[in-house]
């Protein structure tokens, strides 16, 4: 369920809302165990993704890099030629 979570620090581009929101609502989604919380749930699930992309944000802008921020197309290509290599995917179609 987590896997969609990526690292989003030291990018560049550095991540967007839309990301940052994605992150958050994985985040919730595996800790209260639901995809979909139900009715008597709902407003607690949404505050909870609210207060954790925004703390993340927070987090995001504070966090120092070392090193320069790394590419976001190289490494995803990085990654895809790794799941090919690693038989999950098949060759990517041109």
């Amino acid at each position: 369920m987590c896997r969609s979570i990526h690292t989003l620090h030291n990018f560049e581009p550095a991540a967007t809302d839309e990301e940052v929101h994605a992150a958050a609502l994985q985040y919730v989604r595996k800790i209260a165990g639901t995809t979909k919380p139900s009715k008597a749930n709902q407003e607690a699930f949404d505050r909870a993704v609210h207060e954790i992309e925004h703390i993340t944000q927070h987090l995001l802008n504070d966090l120092v890099a070392a090193v320069p921020p790394k590419n976001r197309e190289v490494e995803a290509e990085k990654a895809r030629a790794r799941a090919v290599r690693s038989g999950r995917y098949g060759v990517p179609a041109a």
